[in-house]
């Protein structure tokens, strides 16, 4: 249709008589005139409406789904973000906490034995030029450390510092088969050469081969002159078998260490010695034996109104 003035006319006629329909049909209410013909409008269309309905639906209701799902999404990855931040900070949390414990216990060994410690943190295990029971330690001669130092931790003895760098230092374990340490017994003063034997316990041979050992008896450090490498009185550890000695001159024992050399963390390296031997008062206390429970016994007497059979 061409844009004439007839039509024009046309138009806005059109639109007088709808206005006017619906300004007939709001006064009208219920009781509108125009009623009918809504009902049957609505009878002829409501069935497109309805297909219609169900076709964008689906299409609609997906779009939404879509879309809350992305959100759902970002949600979930939001809350397994902050879990894991949590799990890690616990963690961390936890072996701080595990950290400030055994930093206390090596801060109670060196204050009973008077020892003058620096503390440091393992780092690397192993050794470049070899196959031989190492650590490396986060201190080195500017932290004041130097070579032939004794390293222990709250447990006992790890071992003796053998080289140092600037800032970090090697330290050789006392399971190294090439370590070497004089050792004392507990109250019997029995000296004698601590060796170590790798993933095995430490051998120990006393010079005395009479010498009266039994199982759980325990070892400190000798001490070497000068306190290097060792420094007397750190706990080395406990018999666990006593060799035959077949009349020979020294005793030989087997030691398990009280230092568990696969699971260093912290140690103490002995920058100062003590100014007298501490002997064997950083050794840890006994477990208190414990108290044997009396037991009673009840024998029956017979009454004394009992005659006896004839």
């Amino acid at each position: 249709m061409r844009d004439t003035r007839e039509s024009r006319l046309l138009l806005v006629l059109l639109v007088a008589i709808a206005f006017a329909l619906i300004t007939v049909d709001i006064r009208g209410g219920e009781q509108s005139p125009l009623d009918g013909a809504r009902q049957a409008a609505a009878s002829a269309f409501g069935p497109v409406e309805s297909g219609v309905a169900r076709v964008v639906n689906p299409i609609g209701n997906a779009v939404g789904a879509v879309r809350d799902s992305g959100r759902r999404h970002d949600r979930i990855s939001k809350l397994e973000h902050e879990n894991q931040a949590l799990k890690a900070k616990l963690g961390s949390s936890d072996r701080n906490r595990s950290r400030a414990a055994e930093l206390d216990k090596i801060l109670k060994t060196a204050g009973t034995g008077q020892y003058a410690i620096k503390g440091a943190q393992v780092i690397a295990i192993g050794s470049a030029q070899g196959f031989s029971w190492t650590v490396t330690i986060d201190a080195g001669s500017r932290d004041g450390i130097a070579r032939d130092m004794t390293v222990l931790n709250g447990d006992g003895l790890v071992g003796r510092v053998t080289t140092v760098g600037a800032e970090t230092s090697t330290v050789l374990l006392a399971a190294d088969p090439d370590f070497t340490v004089g050792t004392r017994m507990e109250k019997t003063n029995e000296i004698g050469f601590a060796n170590g034997q790798g993933v095995r316990s430490l051998r120990v041979q006393l010079l005395n081969g009479r010498a009266d050992v039994k199982k759980g008896d325990r070892l400190v450090t000798f001490g070497s002159s000068k306190d290097k490498p060792f420094v007397p009185g750190v706990p080395v550890g406990t018999v666990v078998k006593v060799e035959p000695s077949h009349g020979d001159l020294t005793r030989t024992l087997q030691v398990r260490p009280f230092v568990a050399f696969s699971q260093l963390d912290i140690v103490g390296v002995v920058v100062q010695p003590p100014r007298e031997d501490p002997r064997d008062t950083v050794l840890p206390r006994r477990p208190a034996k414990p108290k044997p429970i009396p037991t009673v016994t009840v024998t029956a007497t017979p009454s004394a109104s009992a005659s006896p059979r004839s």
